[in-house]
């Protein structure tokens, strides 16, 4: 069977070989071949051809990408006109489309529904800006949502949500519950993980996240104030690295904390994690999300916000504490964690069961079956 696949991820072909090259390493075994439509990836960035003689970190040879040649305000238009003749050609079996605002991979799907009449399923991995707006920009995100991801829904043969709590508010927005399935995407690679050696404590905590307003790193690096012997370690980049920057230096706490920036590698992010004591997530609105997953796969006392799956793996006390996000509050937690070392390694070994309840290769099996579940009805 054949998958075609509408995605705003890029990472590999820029060279970055996270979440989505494993998710593919894995996908590939349920599928004769697959074939991604995304949005235009910067001239550097490395794009695997038809003939096999490019390629970005060995994507399976079963896979291909297919990059918009416009810019954004032309995707939905790209998906259209390149699915048409991919399905032309290749004859996909079932198509889906990870959708998010501003919504032109749902446009663009909706249109090559039509089109073809090629059935597709609607994910819904993360609501923008909920529970917790971080501004105004994901407040029009989240508005526009309730009323585009209903409508679009509707048109779709299946949607998949990754958690109860993103799946009982779509429930909320009219969304019917026989058109809803929760399966998981936050795949933890058991045997990568079960391999990984903590390197020495370098750090107090860990941060890891795209550097955007949801995350909440601003607040965890106000808790520094609270903290003044502790040093923060942050892995990953965004627009709100400068910003960041300025408060650190404002705060005169630079020598406290270090900026890894992107890491090719998950290998290389589960080493910088686990150089700390504790792993912080701080974020007002998350799907997941994985890198506190994985954290606490790895042994790591996870501080995390009740957003995305985090109520639904974490009991309070046991394997992890909750935060409400205030600076005061996440260096409360810290500082609970770092005076009591026998609490680290307990809430660390509690935390390490969450591999088997998200193995990587049972979800992405539970995936392709869902979607082949949908091309057989076609």
């Amino acid at each position: 069977m054949k998958l075609l696949m509408i995605s705003g991820d890029r990472s590999i072909l820029s060279g970055q070989q996270g979440a989505f090259w494993y998710t593919l390493q894995e996908m590939r075994k349920h599928w004769d071949r697959i074939d991604i439509i995304c949005p235009r990836i910067s001239k550097s960035g490395k794009l695997k051809t038809e003939s096999g003689k490019s390629q970005a970190h060995d994507i399976p040879n079963n896979v291909f990408f297919h990059p918009c040649s416009w810019g954004l305000l032309r995707q939905s238009l790209w998906i259209e006109e390149k699915g048409k003749r991919l399905i032309a050609e290749h004859h996909h079996d079932v198509m889906t489309v990870h959708e998010y605002p501003p919504f032109y991979n749902g446009r663009g799907a909706l249109a090559l529904h039509k089109k073809t009449g090629i059935p597709f399923a609607l994910e819904i991995h993360h609501i923008v800006g909920w529970p917790v707006t971080s501004g105004i920009t994901e407040w029009v995100g989240r508005e526009l949502s309730r009323w585009v991801l209903p409508s679009e829904a509707r048109r779709a043969r299946k949607v998949r949500t990754v958690s109860t709590a993103i799946e009982e508010e779509l429930k909320h927005w009219g969304i019917p519950s026989e058109k809803l399935s929760i399966i998981p995407s936050f795949y933890l690679d058991h045997d990568l993980i079960g391999r990984t050696v903590a390197p020495p404590k370098s750090y107090d905590i860990a941060f890891c996240a795209r550097l955007v307003p949801n995350k909440g790193l601003m607040n965890v690096i106000r808790s520094l104030e609270y903290l003044p012997n502790a040093r923060l370690l942050v892995i990953g980049d965004g627009p709100m690295r400068a910003e960041a920057d300025k408060l650190i230096h404002a705060m005169k706490i630079q020598n406290h904390v270090t900026f890894l920036g992107w890491l090719p590698t998950l290998e290389a992010v589960l080493d910088g994690i686990l150089a700390a004591r504790t792993f912080v997530m701080a974020s007002t609105s998350e799907g997941g999300p994985r890198s506190a997953l994985e954290a606490m796969a790895c042994g790591m006392p996870v501080i995390a916000t009740r957003v995305g799956v985090m109520p639904e793996v974490i009991e309070d006390g046991e394997n992890g504490l909750f935060t409400d996000g205030s600076p005061k509050d996440i260096a409360a937690k810290v500082e609970i964690l770092l005076k009591d070392a026998k609490k680290r390694e307990h809430m660390g070994k509690a935390a390490r069961k969450i591999l088997d309840r998200f193995e990587r290769g049972k979800l992405v099996e539970k995936y392709a079956e869902f979607l082949k579940g949908i091309a057989k009805k076609r």
